[in-house]
């Protein structure tokens, strides 16, 4: 572990590393590394929600039917490792530092001869996965998008099949203020010849993902016209109607490519209703209460959100106790307004990232007049060690949700005896 800790800090400095914006820093670090990225067949997905469900529904349905896979997904909730798996097992710390002094010197020969082009931590994440999975020799390999598409690090890959989810306004400051522009950056994942899964999208944006697939001699497949009837989305495990349509586009992805990955369609269909996601209206258990984590970190998140809040308020007959937190303003907003109608009591906490959001701000988006109580607070009352959670009494609900990186961090008080501190490292 004290080597992992020094590795740990150069990893962190790579966070600002990487001024110039695009793929091309990406593309030459790959190019030194021999393309690994190229060694192994892949599906790629992109979204603005659900790419990581998505990819984690395709990975146990692959398993499932026999096959080695690999899993390609960020942020991570504790443990730097679980972005990179193996049939879902993660790299533990002497992986990271044996690929990471493999790495370095190939990285820092490339920013020496233009500091701009010194790869960036999620693109020497990117490159670890790549050369994990090539050196694993997975059978395939599920590969998140980490922002956007076009641009973003992952796009050096050569999929099977691409996959887009979802599209909404989100990270606007990067990927364009309309639906028409984010989907744009989506459709960056196309490429030719190579089919294209579609979730349930709008209407405008949908027709800018069938334009560039028609432009690149890409067949188009939308979950909406092979699911016609709501009753005919396969059942999961992974709760919200959302994640029904999530499991559709695994299902509809893994029935385009069965000729190259036979499988049992009865194998499938259990691994829909076993997957492995946690943070997304996670239940953990506590003594006499029930604890739910549940990562929303966008507007339409928050819709979903309050479909699920609804829900357990119907079945339970009362509110719960709320604990949020996000990172942006925009986001925080929406989450207030989401929550406010649901909350029977509500803790704001501020999450261990440089850009969370105040929790006086948040406080400041919900409705003066309320039957709720609001508190500030901080992470190590409410959660002060493994199991233990302050809040609430005997048959009380507790919910957790907003940013990813707060689940984590709730999550590792909650299951971690000595801090991992592995949480510094996001993107």
């Amino acid at each position: 572990m004290q080597n992992y800790g020094r590795i740990r800090d150069y990893l962190y400095s790579l966070k600002h590393k990487g001024s110039k914006y695009g793929i091309d820093r990406m593309r030459l670090f790959a190019e030194q590394l021999g393309q690994p990225q190229l060694k192994f067949p892949c599906i790629h997905v992109a979204g603005t929600n659900g790419k990581g469900s998505t990819c984690s529904m395709l990975e146990a349905i692959y398993r499932a039917n026999g096959y080695k896979t690999g899993l390609y997904s960020s942020p991570h909730l504790i443990r730097q490792g679980e972005r990179v798996q193996v049939n879902r097992e993660i790299l533990d710390e002497a992986d990271i530092v044996a690929y990471t002094e493999r790495l370095r010197p190939i990285a820092d020969a490339l920013g020496a001869a233009d500091a701009d082009d010194h790869p960036s931590f999620f693109e020497f994440m990117t490159a670890m996965a790549f050369l994990r999975f090539a050196e694993a020799e997975v059978d395939i390999a599920l590969i998140e998008t980490g922002l956007g598409g076009r641009l973003d690090a992952t796009n050096v890959v050569d999929p099977e099949l691409s996959i887009i989810t979802s599209i909404s306004l989100d990270h606007v400051e990067q990927l364009g203020d309309t639906l028409t522009a984010i989907a744009s950056e989506k459709a960056g994942i196309i490429k030719a010849g190579k089919p294209v899964v579609i979730g349930l999208l709008p209407g405008e944006a949908e027709a800018v993902i069938r334009q560039v697939a028609a432009e690149r001699g890409c067949s188009v497949h939308s979950v909406v016209e092979h699911y016609p009837e709501l009753e005919q989305l396969p059942q999961t495990n992974l709760a919200g109607s959302f994640q029904r349509w999530n499991a559709a586009a695994a299902e509809l992805a893994s029935e385009l490519l069965r000729e190259r990955f036979p499988l049992d369609s009865a194998q499938r269909s259990q691994a829909l209703k076993s997957v492995q996601w946690p943070g997304r209206w996670e239940q953990v258990p506590l003594p006499e209460r029930t604890l739910i984590l549940d990562a929303t970190h966008n507007p339409e998140g928050a819709i979903y959100l309050a479909e699920n809040l609804a829900r357990l308020v119907e079945q339970s007959g009362k509110k719960p106790i709320i604990v949020a937190g996000t990172l942006g303003e925009d986001r925080g907003r929406k989450l207030m307004e989401t929550i406010a109608p649901y909350a029977a009591e509500l803790y704001l906490l501020k999450p261990n990232q440089s850009r969370a959001t105040a929790t006086e701000f948040l406080e400041g988006c919900l409705p003066p007049e309320r039957n709720f109580t609001v508190q500030h607070a901080q992470i190590q009352d409410l959660f002060p060690a493994v199991g233990q959670c302050t809040l609430g009494k005997s048959g009380d609900t507790i919910v957790v949700t907003g940013s990813i990186y707060l689940i984590g961090e709730v999550l590792e008080r909650l299951t971690c005896e000595d801090p991992i501190q592995q949480g510094v490292l996001q993107d």
